[in-house]
């Protein structure tokens, strides 16, 4: 059997996980204190978003797949963060691909 390791998180790991373990209970605090009737479960801790209320196929497909939204990053569909826009990512890169090839075919690129 093989040992353990001592320590199997680094210091920036431990210091990591605290900081978001802070920001999630001070976000659940912040909407537990609030009357019933006036919890959103949705709102940002210093400044980092946090949405609570269970995903919907909607939420999820708007934040991952947006790709008319210039923003690679955006508010997390479910969680404490931010998401990837997938959809972004995938325009951005069959753009930069339509233009390398037309750069190697001596064409301009077609703007979509």
């Amino acid at each position: 059997m093989a040992r353990q390791k001592k320590g199997r998180f680094s210091r920036l790991d431990a210091l990591l996980m605290g900081a978001v373990g802070a920001l999630v209970a001070t976000s659940v605090v912040r909407e537990l204190r609030r009357p019933a009737p006036e919890r959103t479960w949705r709102g940002k801790v210093a400044g980092v978003p946090y949405d609570y209320r269970p995903p919907t196929i909607d939420r999820l497909r708007s934040t991952w797949w947006a790709p008319e939204d210039d923003r690679l990053v955006q508010p997390t569909a479910y969680g404490l963060g931010w998401d990837l826009n997938i959809g972004r990512v995938v325009k951005l890169a069959s753009s930069a691909v339509a233009q390398d090839e037309s750069a190697s075919n001596g064409r301009t690129p077609a703007h979509h």
